[in-house]
């Protein structure tokens, strides 16, 4: 089973959108596990500050680091060899192989954090990994960690029951479609407003059916991602 841990300062937006679908079916059947923290329950006055300026000057508010450091010490405590996440701006962008590494650990503790970020120290004392969801700031790490953990889910067996759908999806990993985006999809009806769905696909030829989403992938790969298309056809 996979073990998920939160350190958040809004532990009421957990699990959300992760208790829906695949995964909510998935954590009810015990294949994976949520717990969250609250941060400002390690807090030491009655108003339960976990906060204050930063040294040097500058904007905003810093996450303390005896608070936060109280909080990940009783996370370890109950969760021994957890791999401590941070999701932050300036970390290593969050791919599809991140999440194919991170879906074969069995404990992993996610810190949401708040503000202008947290006290280095914290960082460094817990060589704790920073994870980015790419060039752009959001309030909080709470959206970015389901994200990532979504991602992760997905691989975990018993979470799709169907494998092979996996294979087929962009950057799939295990298939020619490691480095290319995924082919348009169609359904019934056939047709739709004046819209056909391409003969090829209802041809019954499942070789030449490949073919054309083979085609379809390079074809939008290259239209919107170079930097995919320049590792393909490498």
């Amino acid at each position: 089973m996979l073990k998920i841990n939160i350190l958040t300062l809004f532990p009421e937006a957990f699990p959300g959108p992760l208790a829906l679908s695949l995964a909510g079916k998935a954590m009810k059947s015990g294949i994976w596990n949520l717990e969250t923290y609250n941060i400002r329950d390690y807090a030491h006055d009655k108003h339960q500050t976990v906060d204050d300026k930063p040294f040097g000057g500058g904007n905003g508010m810093v996450m303390r680091p005896d608070i936060l450091g109280a909080a990940i010490d009783d996370v370890k405590s109950k969760n021994p060899g957890t791999r401590l996440i941070y999701m932050s701006p300036r970390g290593a962008v969050f791919n599809q192989a991140k999440a194919v590494e991170l879906s074969k650990e069995n404990n992993i503790t996610i810190i949401c954090g708040r503000f202008e970020g947290i006290d280095e120290r914290v960082i460094e004392k817990y060589q704790i990994e920073e994870i980015s969801l790419g060039d752009f700031i959001l309030s909080g790490g709470e959206i970015a960690a389901m994200a990532v953990i979504d991602a992760c889910l997905r691989l975990v067996n018993g979470v799709i029951v169907s494998r092979s759908a996996l294979l087929e999806e962009s950057f799939g990993g295990e298939s020619f479609h490691s480095n290319l985006l995924e082919y348009p999809q169609y359904t019934r009806p056939a047709d739709w407003g004046g819209m056909s769905v391409p003969d090829v696909l209802i041809s019954g030829n499942h070789a030449e059916v490949a073919k054309w989403r083979l085609q379809k992938a390079q074809e939008l790969t290259k239209a919107r991602r170079p930097d995919l298309w320049g590792k393909y056809k490498k």
